[in-house]
């Protein structure tokens, strides 16, 4: 269960900011600039707090990473994308101690959290493909820990929106063999030349996991893709260690950004 607290938060992370969008008279659809690369970065910066044999125990994580994203088929029925992770920042606080893992940089990893680091090694610069209609319908994909292309491309409405338009979505997807359910409420704040602007709450439920969160977005008229996001969490869950059931809380706050190459 080591990983789920390492890797697959993050994932759930991304999950959770997967859906929302708006616009004032507004029709959003996914139209990249097809062979145009997008850049993708993300920081995410979490804490973890448990309770095990009688003691309150913490550590502060912090991932950043660099994702390009490259139209390579663009039509009206659907999207072929392709994605590789570029670079993976982590640094782990704890008990007074700090390691780190630095893909550019991997001489220089922390040798207690060798582990982790050679699961992140598997994901650098591995091209997949992952393939969405007009709507950011995911269709087919290949998986890939630690990609931030949900943050990027998300489920679009298909009738026009305006500020005030308000949706409700909700999305089931596997985790690290966790099944998940996010349910969000979408608030549309604003359209202006930079994009369509959103604020977002809602629930992340699976077994032994449950959470909030809230934040906001920005989303490209001319693309469909989000540009900006901002996103605060709170996940509680339980997972097993050494026979023992051990309850956790995770705060954590992420923000995402999109830059053409």
């Amino acid at each position: 269960m080591k990983r789920l607290s390492l890797i697959a938060i993050v994932t759930i992370f991304a999950l959770t900011a997967m859906s929302f969008a708006g616009g004032k008279g507004v029709i959003l659809r996914l139209k990249p600039a097809k062979d145009k690369v997008y850049v993708i970065k993300s920081k995410t910066t979490q804490t973890n707090s448990m309770k095990f044999q009688g003691q309150s125990m913490s550590s502060t994580q912090t991932f950043e990473t660099t994702q390009s994203l490259t139209a390579k088929e663009v039509s009206d029925a659907k999207n072929v994308f392709e994605t590789q992770i570029d670079a993976l920042k982590l640094t782990i606080s704890q008990m007074g101690m700090s390691f780190t893992y630095d893909s550019e940089n991997p001489q220089n990893t922390s040798p207690m959290i060798a582990d982790q680091a050679g699961e992140f090694e598997k994901t650098i610069k591995k091209p997949v493909t992952v393939t969405y209609d007009n709507l950011g319908h995911l269709e087919e994909t290949t998986d890939m820990e630690m990609s931030q292309v949900s943050n990027v491309i998300i489920e679009l409405p298909e009738d026009e929106v305006s500020v005030g338009s308000e949706w409700t979505y909700t999305k089931t997807q596997e985790i690290s063999d966790i099944e998940m359910t996010v349910t969000m409420k979408v608030t549309v704040t604003g359209i202006n030349k930079k994009g369509v602007d959103v604020s977002f709450n809602g629930t992340v439920d699976a077994k032994d996991i449950t959470g909030t969160y809230e934040g906001t977005s920005t989303i490209s008229q001319q693309t469909g893709l989000v540009v900006s996001s901002s996103i605060k969490n709170k996940i509680s869950m339980t997972i097993t260690e050494q026979g023992m059931t051990i309850p956790m809380t995770v705060n954590g706050t992420t923000t995402v950004s999109v830059e053409e190459k």
